[in-house]
């Protein structure tokens, strides 16, 4: 009788061992990850299971910089010689379409790329250096519109007051009929004859006392069409002093909800999918923190130290759970987004050199129309 008594509450034990799931795996979602990797191609990363599905090859060489099109349908890279420019079809996962515009002893490097959101051109900030016998002659920074048609130089876009740069910022309206040109203020042009047609006076103070604010670098994975959100900066008068907050501005309606934070410190800004949060990277040598913004009620959230790497880049997950921190090297960190817990690690065959993208499973697409 014992023998059955104890047999049976080993049963009973095992059963409930059994019955007892595991703890669910947390992961980003179920869509898919794209990311430069030495020396010629894209990978091609699944969100759900984290693996490694498949490489696009890249025919101009390393990709350095790499830029997805509005209807997520196609990247634009710019090489890592910065002198060619490849157009990928993301679906179809292959090269349909290369151009360069250097010629000969002259070359052409491309510091910037802006792409059309029809596809019909790119917007390419370029200087040349023309070798001579004894010499390299350096041209100016120049802006064109480079025709994807015609594949030939449309037009040269002036500079403002015909002052040159170095770096621009340059934003396009979701139909492509307009580009706005982030100077001291938001110069408006129209994209027909690229031709100033407005100006949205943003170097005066948007409240007073204070100095009118900095558009900086922005990640437009999860950002409103027509929208621009991110970290700001602005110069108190008064105590002489760098400040940050946020701003997220309708260009469309020209307004500016914004709010402040505090001191300006170095930190990033990754917007979450359901654009009520965001995160961001505070990079010092030596001190990292992870930092929440709740956007929905204008307030900082959690922030926390962790064991970063000496250069890191943060995006979010297409299911907003998962933060994913890449950049120098092979390796893509996952961590818990509402507690900073880090999960594991994704690691590739290759060292990554452009930027991570995050495309939801709602947002794949079918080839596009060469």
């Amino acid at each position: 009788m014992k023998n059955i008594l104890h047999v049976a509450f080993c049963i009973s034990l095992a059963a409930l061992a059994l019955g007892a799931a595991p703890p669910a795996k947390l992961t980003g979602g179920n869509g898919t990850l794209y990311i430069g990797g030495w020396p010629n191609k894209i990978l091609v990363i699944d969100e759900a299971t984290e693996k490694v599905t498949g490489a696009i090859d890249v025919t101009t060489g390393s990709p350095r910089g790499m830029f997805l099109s509005k209807d997520r349908k196609r990247f634009y890279l710019v090489n890592s010689l910065i002198e060619q420019v490849e157009i990928i079809d993301v679906a179809a996962r292959k090269s349909i379409d290369h151009f360069t515009l250097s010629d000969g002893r002259k070359k052409v490097f491309i510091r910037s790329m802006i792409p059309d959101p029809l596809d019909r051109f790119v917007i390419l900030l370029t200087k040349s250096a023309d070798k001579k016998i004894d010499r390299f002659e350096i041209g100016p920074p120049t802006l064109v519109v480079y025709d994807l048609k015609d594949h030939k130089i449309a037009r040269t876009i002036p500079w403002p007051n015909n002052e040159e740069r170095e770096f621009v910022n340059i934003m396009m309206s979701p139909d492509g009929k307009l580009l706005y040109f982030f100077a001291d203020d938001v110069l408006i042009y129209d994209t027909a004859e690229f031709k100033q047609i407005d100006k949205w006076e943003l170097s005066r103070p948007l409240e007073e006392g204070l100095a009118r604010f900095d558009f900086g670098p922005r990640d437009v994975t999860y950002e409103e069409p027509g929208f621009y959100s991110g970290i700001f900066q602005m110069l108190d008068p008064v105590q002489n002093r760098r400040l940050m907050g946020i701003a997220r501005v309708n260009l469309n309606a020209k307004s500016v909800d914004f709010w402040a934070l505090g001191p300006a410190r170095p930190v990033g800004f990754s917007l979450a999918p359901d654009r009520k949060r965001a995160y961001g990277l505070l990079q010092e040598i030596g001190h990292y923190e992870f930092w929440t913004f709740d956007l929905e009620h204008h307030k900082l959230g959690a922030k926390m130290e962790f064991p970063g790497r000496p250069r890191m880049a943060l995006r979010t997950s297409s299911n907003g759970k998962v933060l994913y921190i890449y950049q120098a090297g092979n390796t893509i960190d996952l961590y818990e987004a509402s507690t900073y817990k880090y999960l594991r690690t994704i690691t590739l065959d290759a060292d990554t050199t452009t930027e991570l993208f995050v495309v939801p499973e709602q947002l794949k697409t079918a080839p596009s129309q060469e």
